[in-house]
């Protein structure tokens, strides 16, 4: 099956389904910064002592990582689903669709010295967004970065990380950008950029995963909502999005 044709099929699950996956938000309450109606919430725990249970296909909406240290979460196509719960191990797996709404394409868009071209990919509109928020006490901190394997097995991640702390306004914010998109990819590391975007789940990489660097964030919380976001072609921002944020109290 083709991942166009897994990618439609996940997204038409979501849509029928997610309001059984997860209660819908309370409607018209302000509070978090986050949308109201159905979601699929993803908590990233960040834990002191190493979990020795298997975890394996374990969906409980939760992932495990050290509390200080990293951790690789290898990321899937299908239904918002966690296949593997402990990353104090150093990995988990992670499940959801594809979401830029032309995952395949890129076009040239300049040129470098050398005259290599710059391309950039996909459409940067999504059919869902990624909304996070940091707790567990103050002092906590982590970083978040979509990465993919080239062709010559080499690690190739985004150059725009995510960066969560527990200090912050403990409020939801769009972060679609930073965990489903690459930025300013260097594929060749010639110093050149070769792909200003590459969406998550794109040819032009695989074994997609999102590296988790953790420095005493005791929980990370992901909600995904079946709205959609544009991104920006140089950097995660966000250009605009349908999401309405008029939010609830949890």
């Amino acid at each position: 099956m083709t991942k166009g044709v897994l990618g439609t099929l996940a997204l038409a699950a979501l849509l029928v389904g997610l309001v059984s996956v997860l209660p819908a938000a309370a409607q018209g309450e302000t509070g978090n910064g986050a949308p109201s109606g159905a979601h699929y919430t993803l908590n990233i725990i960040g834990v002191s002592n190493p979990k020795t249970a298997d975890m394996t296909g374990n969906n409980g909406h939760r992932i495990f990582v050290p509390l200080s240290g990293k951790a690789k979460i290898n990321l899937s196509i299908g239904d918002f689903q966690v296949l593997d719960a402990n990353g104090t191990d150093g990995e988990a797996a992670f499940q959801l669709p594809i979401a830029d709404t032309d995952v395949d394409s890129c076009v040239v868009v300049g040129t470098n010295p050398d005259g290599s071209d710059i391309e950039v990919c996909g459409s940067g509109i999504t059919t869902y967004s990624v909304f996070v928020r940091a707790l567990g006490g103050h002092g906590g901190s982590a970083t978040m970065v979509l990465c993919g394997v080239d062709e010559t097995g080499e690690e190739i991640c985004s150059n725009s990380e995510l960066e969560l702390s527990s200090d912050n306004p403990r409020k939801f914010t769009n972060v679609t950008g930073y965990l489903l998109y690459l930025y300013n990819v260097d594929i060749d590391a010639d110093g050149d950029v070769d792909y200003k975007r590459i969406p998550l789940f794109s040819d032009v990489l695989q074994d997609y995963f999102w590296g988790y660097d953790n420095n005493g964030l005791r929980l990370a919380q992901l909600r995904f909502y079946p709205c959609s976001t544009t991104v920006g072609v140089d950097s995660p921002e966000v250009v605009s999005s349908s999401c309405e944020l008029t939010g609830n109290q949890n």
